[in-house]
């Protein structure tokens, strides 16, 4: 199930986190849980794995921007996993994780290709749920950096979202900007 949603078998990232999410499970004891997870995720129609799978990749591309996906962004990315009743909170955590993973290990020789799955998949408004989405991850400690707002600029425009669109949600998350905060840190916090 696994290398279905994340890429074929035999490619090296993909069984490393087939495997690792074994022995996680193993490891912790939790065996009977991760089978549960892994037998709602098979038992969703492929499109719809599919448009988890790149959801949450694409939610993990935003946070990786800085190369470090921390707690904080985990949980606003399980969080967004869960809006709209899309995962249960199990099957959300370990969706984050498995993101994390292949974020962390094949990054940005996916990135373009995963979005651009999503994009194909995804309704307007899905899409436009997702950049907002990129954004609050990407504010998961108060601050957007440079490197973040780059990223999630870029999947804008992969994801083929009217400008409008774009820069109203920008606008929701614009305190937040890093260059914003620095402005108003050097005029005094006016």
């Amino acid at each position: 199930m696994f290398r279905r949603i994340f890429g074929p078998a035999g490619t090296p990232a993909t069984d490393r986190q087939v495997d690792a999410l074994e022995s996680a499970g193993h490891a912790a004891g939790d065996t009977a849980t991760v089978r549960r997870i892994v037998a709602k995720l098979e038992a969703m129609p492929t499109r719809q794995a599919r448009l988890v799978a790149s959801a949450a990749y694409t939610l993990a591309r935003a946070a990786h921007a800085d190369l470090d996906i921390s707690d904080e962004e985990i949980r606003v990315i399980e969080h967004e996993l869960q809006a709209h009743e899309a995962l249960d909170e199990s099957t959300a955590v370990l969706v984050a994780e498995m993101a994390r993973f292949q974020a962390r290990n094949v990054g940005a020789t996916e990135d373009y290709v995963v979005t651009r799955e999503f994009a194909a998949l995804a309704s307007d408004d899905q899409k436009t749920d997702i950049l907002r989405a990129c954004f609050a991850v990407s504010a998961a400690n108060g601050t957007i950096s440079a490197e973040e707002s780059a990223v999630v600029n870029q999947i804008a425009k992969e994801l083929a979202l009217d400008a409008a669109v774009v820069s109203a949600i920008r606008a929701e998350f614009h305190e937040r900007l890093s260059a914003v905060q620095e402005v108003r840190r050097l005029a005094g916090g006016r």
